[in-house]
């Protein structure tokens, strides 16, 4: 078995390492958005691009632009595999079509060749990383790797500069696991209720954040763009999402790491939250209704994570010899777990469940998880179907991205 694991530093380069690092990403943004707009606006019948294609042309445009020579050239090929990939992934329905990298967002790159990559431990808390053409590059919070080195990420986030080093190792498979099963009903009243009684309150940290967002984000407009004032307000907007992000990840390790040390199988719904959170606004001739409220609700789904947490689950669980099962949603929170009489009037309230037929009083969240995990004892099918092949009308057109 091959295990695949990441360990997240934070660089602290000199200033010389800094702006070179940002010289590669405006390198790597800028032949992405050219590969990008190639595939876009220069595709006809009979002409296909794909990455080889794009890597050969890369070769010339490198020997012809003398600052996009002096930038590694893996993290460029990078560049042109994560299009790729994106393409790949909305062909497949996985995602939506892939857009323009923009700068201060996705500036990012990475080094595939782990024969130049080294990391080194220099003290108590600190140590190094080497990379091709910056050297070594000072980092602190050290964690020993968990394997061989296959890859480095740097990227950029709120004016800090980080590493993601992927390890690889042979591991035998886990044992499964004998621990007991569980349901998990996912909710904004409560993140997580569980089958056996047991509740997760929601600490919504985008929702504590969102006045000071709000006041930085109108800060941020009213500056000249690209003035020193500017940069300082966009450097203000980061750091304030940046620690949103930072703590609604640190609330999904703490409980899914809980959930799949107790748990050897764990039973949750498979929510489209795409579709939950899609705006009401409507159109022009058919107006949307409730679109304020609407727009409420949208971000409170969207500030519980539950697909990041799924994630969580899913390998945690896995390390552990455990599972994760994704039963479909429908009419779990309706269904008496005593008797299965299904009827929308067993809820009167978004807390209470009172069935109609045998009359079982419980916690509505509660009574949805246990049906939850019911539901992993039968014959389960795909919850997603997703196309394996690219469609004919897809290619890679303007209209169709």
């Amino acid at each position: 078995m091959i295990d695949r694991k990441a360990v997240l530093f934070r660089l602290y380069p000199t200033p010389e390492q800094a702006a070179q690092m940002a010289q590669i990403a405006g390198a790597c943004r800028f032949v992405y958005n050219l590969a990008l707009e190639q595939r876009r606006n220069w595709y006809r019948p009979g002409r296909k691009f794909n990455f080889a294609s794009q890597c050969r042309e890369l070769t010339q445009l490198r020997a012809e632009v003398a600052w996009l020579k002096t930038a590694p050239v893996h993290p460029l090929q990078q560049a042109l595999r994560d299009l790729e990939r994106a393409y790949q992934n909305w062909w497949a329905d996985r995602a939506r079509a892939p857009t323009p990298r923009r700068k201060n967002v996705n500036d990012s790159f990475r080094f595939p060749d782990p024969v130049s990559l080294a990391v080194e431990r220099t003290g108590a808390s600190s140590g190094r990383v080497k990379l091709p053409k910056l050297g070594w590059v000072r980092l602190r919070g050290w964690m020993a790797l968990p394997g061989d080195i296959r890859n480095i990420t740097v990227s950029r986030r709120a004016g800090h500069w980080f590493a993601a080093v992927q390890c690889e190792r042979e591991g035998a498979e886990p044992v499964p696991s004998p621990l007991p099963p569980i349901g998990i009903d996912l909710g904004v009243a409560a993140f997580a209720a569980l089958s056996d009684g047991t509740s997760i309150a929601p600490v919504n940290h985008g929702k504590a954040a969102l006045k000071k967002l709000r006041k930085a984000q109108r800060a941020l407009a009213r500056k000249a763009r690209g003035s020193a004032n500017w940069r300082k307000a966009v450097r203000r907007v980061g750091k304030r999402q940046k620690r949103v992000a930072d703590a609604h990840k640190d609330f999904l390790h703490k409980h899914s790491t809980a959930i799949a040390k107790n748990h050897g199988v764990v039973v949750v719904e498979a929510l489209p939250v795409r579709a939950m959170s899609a705006s009401a606004q409507g159109t022009v001739v058919e107006p949307g209704r409730r679109v304020r409220q609407k727009a409420g609700l949208n971000r409170a789904i969207l500030d519980q994570g539950w697909g990041l947490f799924r994630t969580m689950l899913a390998y945690k669980l896995a390390d552990r010899g455990g599972t994760l099962v994704e039963v479909p949603a429908a009419y779990t929170s309706q269904t008496c777990a005593c008797c299965g009489h299904v009827d929308a009037a067993n809820r009167p309230s978004q807390a209470v469940f009172v069935c109609g037929r045998c009359g079982h009083r419980a916690n509505a969240d509660t009574n949805a998880a246990i049906n939850i995990l019911r539901r992993a004892g039968g014959a389960l099918k795909p919850v997603e179907e997703h196309r394996t092949k690219r469609p004919d009308e897809a290619g890679t057109s303007q209209g169709a991205a």
